[in-house]
């Protein structure tokens, strides 16, 4: 389902049960929204927050961005053939397009290395863009503000730097090389509309 779709299913999600909302193989994506909120979150609307679960087996537990990341980076290692389709697909995600379509052709491929199979990784990278499109309420760097998820997954994509490196800047809350998000960003001087598909690959 495209982005607006999966953002009406987390709008409606009921309290304190565990949805399936897609399914591939033995693995299923989950989300939950829990009626008690943690003492973190402090004046923050309670319907705003949901979690997103792994199922696989009997074996359950919450994924987070560097999971998309760190296996779209072992798949673009061993079929550097195929980096530009993979950051087609997934900037196509970002833009709202049905993720178990955009890698419908790229799943068909062998990959030697990677975390879960690609339609499962697509549907987690649409759910961490709708999750923060939905439930990000701070001032943000960035318009839109997932742009600063979208950057990594350019860059992890890419493969600038070793896997190593990527994952503590990612860590330390550090944004993505300028080449992949300026263009695009609306608050940078260097914005420009109506990119061509892949400008950040452009010398």
């Amino acid at each position: 389902m495209d982005k607006s779709s999966m953002l009406n299913i987390v709008k409606k999600l009921p309290f304190d049960v565990k949805e399936t909302v897609f399914k591939y193989d033995k693995t299923e994506v989950q989300l939950f929204r829990p009626s008690i909120l943690s003492k973190r979150f402090k004046n923050y609307d309670v319907k705003k927050n949901f979690q997103i679960w792994l199922k696989e087996g009997t074996r359950e537990f919450r994924p987070n961005h560097l999971r998309v990341m760190i296996d779209l980076n072992l798949r673009v290692r061993s079929r550097v053939d195929l980096k530009e389709k993979l950051l087609l697909a997934f900037d196509n995600i970002f833009y709202g397009k049905d993720p178990v379509k955009e890698v419908k052709d790229l799943s068909k491929e062998k990959f030697e290395h990677y975390l879960n199979p690609l339609p499962i990784i697509g549907v987690l990278n649409q759910l961490f863009i709708v999750e923060q499109e939905y439930c990000y309420n701070k001032e943000s760097n960035f318009d839109p503000p997932t742009l600063f998820y979208q950057g990594w997954v350019r860059e992890f994509i890419d493969n600038p730097k070793e896997i190593d490196n990527l994952c503590m800047s990612v860590c330390n809350g550090q944004p993505s090389l300028a080449k992949y998000v300026g263009k695009e960003n609306k608050k940078r001087k260097s914005y420009i509309e109506d990119l061509k598909p892949l400008w950040y690959l452009q010398k």
